[in-house]
């Protein structure tokens, strides 16, 4: 009947209004507030004859420290992404044809126990390994592999480490869910054929397993480029990323117009990423379906 369906419309807005009006509070109108505050002179609350601006904007790009410290949070995100996909697909790839139910419980605690501990706690973890006096330069150097030790602090190498140990399970959980929804039947086809499990692996499972990949890359690297705590602490101040930059105009300048239009560019690189993520996924349904 034509008017049952109301009933049934208003019970599912009722469900879904709680959620809505939290995303909104919590999502759209801190970034409504970060937008709006990135294109004024000022806090209008607190200031008279506010105006708007794009000084912000343009003290971003034409200043060239700037455009290097979006560039530098980019390079160490995109090396995490790749360090993260390269230690992350073989382990993921076992765990989704692993046939032990025990050995797959294992392999699936064995991801997931990093991230019972605090970030901070894991960090701190890799800075006593990490340091001029750490484990990994005291056992290379009582080795007399070298006889100075390595930089592997406060730099970008530091960073990179920290974040990918940090953000791993993400890419690997992707990819399990990715990879085990593959059936195992087509890359035994494609060996009975004639391929090499090589091949068989290179021209099934992995294209087969791209939007996992491109999930598990989005992911990682919009986590790796907002990071704070591990690129400050591996980092101390010598490599300066955007949300290190936006702490500084926050809690040293307290130019808020100025940190809002830094958080405004990085919400943009996500968002582009997010586009872009969408648009390589419609290309390779569209290959699919012409294959």
């Amino acid at each position: 009947m034509p008017g049952a369906s109301a009933p049934r419309v208003n019970s599912l807005a009722l469900l879904i209004l709680p959620s809505a009006l939290l995303f909104a509070l919590f999502f759209f109108l801190p970034i409504g507030l970060m937008a709006v505050m990135s294109v004024l002179t000022g806090n209008p609350v607190v200031m008279p004859n506010v105006a708007v601006t794009a000084k912000h904007y343009a003290r971003i790009g034409n200043d060239s420290y700037y455009l290097e410290v979006i560039w530098t949070t980019i390079r160490i995100g995109l090396w995490t992404t790749l360090a993260a996909l390269l230690i992350g697909y073989p382990l993921a790839h076992w765990m989704a044809r692993i046939k032990s139910r025990t050995g797959h419980a294992l392999l699936l605690m064995a991801v997931l126990a990093p991230m019972l501990t605090g970030i901070v706690v894991r960090t701190f973890a890799w800075m006593t390994l990490l340091s001029d006096k750490g484990v990994v330069n005291q056992l290379l150097t009582s080795l007399g592999l070298i006889t100075k030790p390595l930089q592997l602090m406060y730099n970008e190498t530091g960073i990179i480490i920290g974040l990918v140990h940090i953000y791993v399970p993400f890419m690997v959980l992707t990819l399990t869910g990715v990879i085990g929804r593959i059936d195992e039947r087509l890359e035994q086809a494609a060996e009975n054929l004639g391929a090499s499990p090589w091949r068989a692996f290179l021209e099934v499972t992995l294209p087969l397993s791209l939007p996992g990949i491109l999930a598990g890359s989005l992911l990682v690297f919009a986590l790796a480029i907002s990071a704070y705590v591990t690129p400050i602490l591996l980092g101390g101040f010598q490599i300066m990323t955007l949300p290190i930059l936006i702490y500084q105009q926050i809690s040293a300048n307290f130019n808020i117009g100025f940190a809002a239009a830094l958080g405004m560019v990085l919400l943009a690189i996500s968002l582009l990423l997010v586009i872009a993520y969408n648009h390589m996924l419609g290309l390779v349904s569209g290959q699919r379906e012409l294959q």
